[in-house]
């Protein structure tokens, strides 16, 4: 009708619009994208998928616990190998679930290799890569939790992956123990997670002809599993696949990050180095205060600069001089101390023709602590402006998904019932 405003984006469109402008702003050299070719077409997919509305749930767990089993059940047909001897997924294998859930097309059940063939630091990677390439990870054990499944949780938990335990084969156990052993694997979690009870391919004992008792497999029992899966995915689907998103492109974006600095760390070193020393010099040697603040701000000005242009992020001499601005509050103290210097030494070169050049002598070490200071000041704001300017482009993931957190009570609702991925600590690689 005339007159009627637009609706809104929701928060899952709000998510998509955003990120496609982030990766439409994404400056890469060629060599960057030669070496995070791999990352940027993980990121892309993940991209893709929001756009299209297909969520990914990988089943993760040690070797023959049952989780191509349990596709199969889940699907109702048996697409999947399954072998008695164990360990016949090699590699990852992803089906459709033919469900219907609102706000999605598609739904895949990836199964993955066994996770305790293969040492600790093997586990840890491929736990990341499984999180990084799904948006929901169903961890299925069947028994009591064991050093490798402990070991796979901390990682999923540390990728801020939404995560949940299934407990395969519990028609082995009778109903007592089965919740004495949830109540067991409850215990032993580091965080509360949903557990849920289902048997993929259970056995129930046969008399056969000749008397002896053979055991067959019966009808799948995975009702509880499938409701508990679908009514978390009514609810959280498309935001599932809106968080994953973020956070892929938030560690996209740390990774290129990492690289820059990496590549540019000597270089940067080396041209902080030379400002400080103008620096330095120039505030040792000039008599006036006003002129000492002047060009202490034109040099660390030509310094944000070039380190702009080094790490492909070029700005704006005002620019320059805003970011500086809002880094002063790092180096109050510091720049209290330099306003100190530099008014001790302008009233010591006042007095000289009333001291008859006896001011002169501590001039000079108070020149020399200007001077010190300078360098050490202007190798802080190197590396702040390295770090701020790595940070400011394009609006990172990151702080988009801290925004939305922040007016959307679903995503920070969401966020609360997840843990937080770890930050990745760049202070060793700044210059």
């Amino acid at each position: 009708m005339k007159g009627m405003q637009p609706t809104p984006p929701d928060t899952v469109e709000r998510c998509q619009l955003l990120l496609e402008h982030w990766r439409s702003q994404l400056q890469l050299s060629p060599r960057d994208q030669g070496l995070l070719g791999g990352e940027l077409q993980l990121l892309d997919r993940q991209l893709q998928r929001l756009q299209q509305r297909r969520l990914r749930i990988a089943l993760f767990g040690r070797v023959g616990v049952g989780k191509s089993s349990l596709i199969n059940a889940l699907i109702r047909q048996p697409l999947l190998a399954t072998d008695v001897a164990h360990g016949s997924t090699r590699h990852q294998q992803a089906v459709d679930w033919p469900v219907e859930i609102a706000g999605l097309t598609r739904v895949e059940l990836v199964d993955t290799p066994g996770i305790d063939e293969i040492d600790a630091a093997g586990r840890a990677r491929l736990a990341s890569r499984v999180a990084m390439g799904a948006d929901l990870v169903l961890l299925v054990v069947d028994s009591d939790l064991t050093r490798a499944d402990l070991e796979a949780l901390r990682t999923l938990l540390e990728s801020g992956k939404p995560l949940q335990l299934v407990l395969n084969r519990s028609d082995r156990w009778p109903k007592q123990e089965r919740a004495e052993l949830l109540r067991s694997i409850r215990a032993r979690l580091p965080v509360d997670l949903p557990i849920t009870a289902a048997a993929a391919a259970p056995r129930s004992p046969q008399i056969q002809a000749d008397g002896r008792v053979r055991s067959r497999i019966t009808a799948p029992q995975v009702q509880d599993l499938q409701k508990q899966l679908c009514r978390q995915l009514e609810n959280e689907a498309t935001l599932l696949l809106a968080i994953q998103s973020l956070r892929q492109a938030d560690r996209f974006q740390k990774a290129c990050q990492e690289l820059r600095l990496q590549q540019h760390r000597r270089t940067a070193q080396s041209l902080i180095g030379r400002y400080a020393a103008a620096k330095a010099t120039g505030v040792a040697v000039n008599p006036v205060m006003a002129l000492d603040m002047a060009g202490g701000m034109a040099c660390d000005t030509a310094l944000v600069l070039q380190l702009s242009r080094l790490y492909n992020l070029p700005m704006t001499p005002a620019a320059a001089r805003l970011l500086l601005t809002r880094l002063s509050s790092h180096n109050a103290l510091l720049g209290g101390v330099q306003l100190g210097l530099a008014a001790l030494k302008q009233v010591l070169l006042l007095l000289v023709p009333v001291s008859g050049g006896g001011s002169l002598a501590p001039a000079a070490p108070v020149a020399l602590a200007q001077a010190a200071l300078a360098v050490h000041a202007s190798r802080r704001t190197g590396r702040l402006v390295a770090q701020q300017l790595l940070r400011r482009r394009g609006g990172q993931p990151g702080a988009l998904l801290r925004r939305l957190a922040e007016r959307d009570p679903v995503v920070h609702h969401w966020l609360l019932r997840w843990p937080k991925a770890l930050e990745q600590d760049l202070q060793p690689l700044l210059p």
